[in-house]
């Protein structure tokens, strides 16, 4: 018999994860972004991540037809960026600091990794969609990574 969703909830709260903001550009040029801490590397002969997101995100349609995606990977003083992102609002850049990849994705300004990917294969992974995209340019700069454990955010300590 399988666990609960709270045990399993509980488990997953015990790995300590880097929060992204991943973001995109729909067929009508909207741009979406949401807060996502379902990233991981898949490969690195071809560069291939992963992201995954909840198929009943507003945004999840923008993902799924859009050949593009970027994953901000954000810095410890980038909280209050997680938290709009990770929010519902009506225009999720509005007072974000942002400009537009070479891909045509969104990047996060002050973001300490910008990896504008193209979208190469989309996944059933049960209520979430598993979207699996080949890095096509990485931007990067020194900083410490935003953490997320045990349902609260942290900082990396030395």
């Amino acid at each position: 018999m399988p666990i609960s969703n709270d045990e399993f909830r509980a488990a997953l709260g015990l790995f300590a994860s880097g929060v992204t903001v991943v973001t995109t550009t729909d067929a009508a040029g909207k741009m979406h972004g949401i807060t996502v801490s379902a990233f991981c590397s898949v490969s690195l002969d071809p560069p291939l991540v992963l992201i995954c997101i909840e198929k009943t995100t507003t945004s999840h349609y923008a993902f799924e037809e859009s050949a593009i995606f970027a994953v901000n990977i954000l810095g410890e003083d980038q909280v209050a960026v997680s938290q709009h992102f990770a929010t519902p609002y009506l225009d999720k850049f509005d007072g974000i600091e942002y400009e537009i990849g070479v891909l045509g994705a969104p990047l996060i300004i002050g973001a300490i990794v910008n990896l504008e990917c193209r979208l190469r294969h989309s996944l059933n992974g049960g209520d979430h969609s598993i979207f699996v995209g080949e890095v096509a340019d990485a931007v990067f700069r020194p900083g410490r990574p935003l953490l997320y454990f045990q349902g609260d955010y942290r900082k990396m300590t030395l």
